[in-house]
């Protein structure tokens, strides 16, 4: 994949902009929570990690002008959300996972139940974020919608109800559209979140804008999906952060065995033409969004 510099240097300034603003939210190490704080850094803010979330939290609202400072606690709300799924994902009784961001599972560094508690202790953080961030400046409602946003796509109607569907999905067919239906749940629904998230603290941001944003995230997390289920197969642990393969072994159904490889990438492709197209009318000022929507479908290769 060749990356525009310009691009790759936007790339590089959100992350270290969200990664400074993490340092200063998640609590430090000390007294007898110190071990419950410890295990919660390493797992946002150790290892790295694409923050892609964030990135797209920071150019939705950079197309409708919003100052990135003022979008650190959205940012940062939306990837602490993220890592606290990846924790309980890495569980063994979910995913059973050893390896991520190519560094021991939170539960495998520390212990099952400091993993667990872990995961809790940043959801909780993540709502608290949205709740008393001083920098976002926008109505008592925005703020409020904003919150709700962000729970339904992190419950039962969205990421941990995808899960449980993934889950009950092991070892079963299922069909394309029962399949497309988990990933808009599981990884969809937090990628839809931080595109509108994003654009929700401008007010500028019309209606008719937002349901732009919100056709664009919902086709750039199906794309995300079938791009990870691709890497699944033909990347390697090391560039994966994760076993290769694991999906495979555990008998899950991925857009690969049910389309094979050339099926998965087009309809990859499908669906970041989709997010292009639904940007027409805005600006270059969402130039990055349509960035984002190809680089996550060449990430990795």
């Amino acid at each position: 994949m060749q990356t525009d510099p310009a691009f790759k240097q936007m790339l590089l300034s959100y992350c270290q902009q969200v990664d400074a603003a993490l340092e200063r939210w998640l609590p430090l190490p000390q007294g007898p929570e110190a071990r419950l704080q410890e295990a919660m850094r390493y797992s946002v803010i150790g290892g790295g990690g694409k923050r892609v979330r964030p990135v797209l939290v920071y150019a939705a609202g950079a197309a409708l002008q919003v100052p990135p400072q003022q979008l650190d606690g959205i940012a940062c709300a939306v990837e602490i959300i993220h890592a606290y799924s990846l924790i309980h994902d890495d569980l063994p009784a979910m995913d059973n996972d050893d390896l991520r961001r190519g560094r021991p599972t939170c539960h495998i560094a520390y212990d099952e139940a400091t993993a667990i508690l872990a995961g809790d202790a940043l959801q909780a953080l993540a709502f608290g974020i949205l709740a008393t961030d001083s920098h976002l400046t926008c109505p008592a409602q925005t703020r409020l919608d904003m919150i709700r946003l962000l729970a339904e796509a992190s419950g039962s109607l969205g990421m941990a109800g995808g899960q449980a569907i993934d889950l009950a999905a092991v070892g079963k067919s299922i069909s394309l559209q029962e399949l497309e239906n988990m990933h808009r749940l599981k990884t969809g629904a937090l990628i839809r979140a931080s595109v509108l998230l994003g654009a929700m603290s401008s007010p500028e941001a019309s209606a008719a804008t937002l349901a732009k944003l919100d056709t664009y995230s919902r086709c750039v997390g199906l794309a995300f999906q079938i791009h990870d289920d691709i890497l699944d197969v033909v990347a390697d642990t090391a560039t994966l952060g994760k076993p290769q393969g694991s999906d495979m072994q555990q008998n899950k159904p991925t857009y690969p065995a049910l389309l094979g490889l050339d099926g998965a990438r087009k309809l990859a492709q499908q669906q970041h033409q989709q997010a292009l197209a639904a940007l027409e009318g805005l600006d270059s000022r969402a130039d990055t969004l349509r960035q984002l929507s190809a680089y996550i479908v060449e990430r990795g290769l």
